[in-house]
């Protein structure tokens, strides 16, 4: 499959490697950085919006490789493209039940475990060497970091960033666009827009109005 990326930096590396090392070739790389469309070792650079005529010119599907939550949604809104347009890479070292549900636009990194009965949503980050266990629910433009554990029957929300090497007890709930920080343990729900940081973790943040923030 011939994969675009939006996003030309070092987030994007990594992507690009996902998509190698699954049988892929990365044909496109996309970025504002960029005023005009150029071609370079086969490959072609230049701002997002020449992704609509990229998709045609060579029968290929998106992934944002952007690793900012409320940068990759705003993205994917301006750019309008059907589900079905988007690819899903699942990198071959990873480890996914049969049983797990992965969305649209969404990178499984190497290393990966997603056990049984799992949902991930569309445009997640599932990034190196982590753990998401068994009926756990990861939704739209969550990002959890490399290294962290998110076990049984947790739901992460929308946007959530899990920062790298955390852990979420089971049956916890991390409301919409919240932070948890690198190292962190969840013991207790946490409210959405909110920062947590600690063993175990405490919300040292919560933006009331952050939901006009997330919106723009």
């Amino acid at each position: 499959m011939n994969i675009i990326l939006i996003g030309d930096s070092g987030h994007a590396k990594v992507i690009a490697d996902n998509v190698i090392s699954s049988g892929n070739q990365v044909v496109a790389r996309l970025d504002d950085k960029y005023t005009v469309l150029f071609q370079k070792d086969d490959c072609w650079y230049g701002p997002s919006s020449e992704v609509h005529s990229l998709i045609e010119k060579e029968s290929a599907k998106v992934i944002i490789a952007i690793g900012s939550n409320p940068v990759r949604r705003k993205i994917v809104e301006s750019l309008s493209l059907q589900p079905n347009q988007y690819a899903t890479v699942v990198h071959k070292e990873a480890i996914v039940s049969p049983s797990v549900t992965i969305g649209h636009g969404t990178v499984v990194m190497p290393g990966v475990i997603v056990n049984a009965a799992a949902t991930i949503g569309n445009h997640v980050i599932l990034n190196t060497r982590l753990v998401i266990e068994h009926d756990c629910i990861v939704e739209n433009y969550a990002h959890v970091s490399p290294g962290s554990m998110v076990t049984g029957g947790v739901k992460i929300r929308e946007g959530v960033h899990v920062g790298a090497g955390a852990t979420v007890i089971p049956m916890k709930e991390i409301g919409q666009w919240s932070i948890i920080g690198a190292g962190s343990v969840v013991i207790d729900d946490i409210a959405e827009f909110s920062t947590a940081v600690g063993v175990p973790a405490r919300v040292i943040k919560s933006e009331e109005n952050a939901v006009k923030t997330v919106n723009r």
